[in-house]
């Protein structure tokens, strides 16, 4: 396989492993959100048994459960945001760079990866 092949591919590889660690903060955002409306939720208990019941109310009412994207059209908690990016981008970026593999490498990923491997062992 000629090098600028490779350098492309080595790429197309490392553009994909990027979107991977997008796909883990996703993930790291949605539990963090979770773990802080949890958290919210104990703060309401903790406002009522200290006689402030106005007030958790109002946090109960505006930030308890509350969809974390609001727009004009978008409603989303954060489990649907990581669902939305698993089923549109991601998806469709892991297959087209299986496809682009399998094409010029004959299924082989790593391609930039394995000839610095090789070029790197001693004899």
């Amino acid at each position: 396989m000629d090098d600028a092949t490779v350098q492309a591919l080595g790429l197309l590889s490392q553009a994909l492993e990027t979107a991977q660690r997008a796909r883990g903060r996703l993930y790291d955002f949605h539990q963090l959100i979770g773990g802080a409306d949890r958290m919210v939720g104990e703060a309401v208990k903790a406002l009522r048994e200290a006689g402030h019941g106005e007030q958790a109310d109002l946090v109960e009412r505006e930030v308890q459960g509350a969809d974390v994207l609001q727009g004009a059209d978008v409603l989303m908690w954060t489990f649907q945001v990581v669902e939305a990016y698993d089923a549109g981008y991601h998806r469709r970026f892991t297959g087209v760079e299986q496809l682009v593999c399998e094409a010029l490498a004959d299924g082989a990923e790593h391609i930039a990866e394995a000839g610095m491997n090789k070029r790197g062992q001693t004899h």
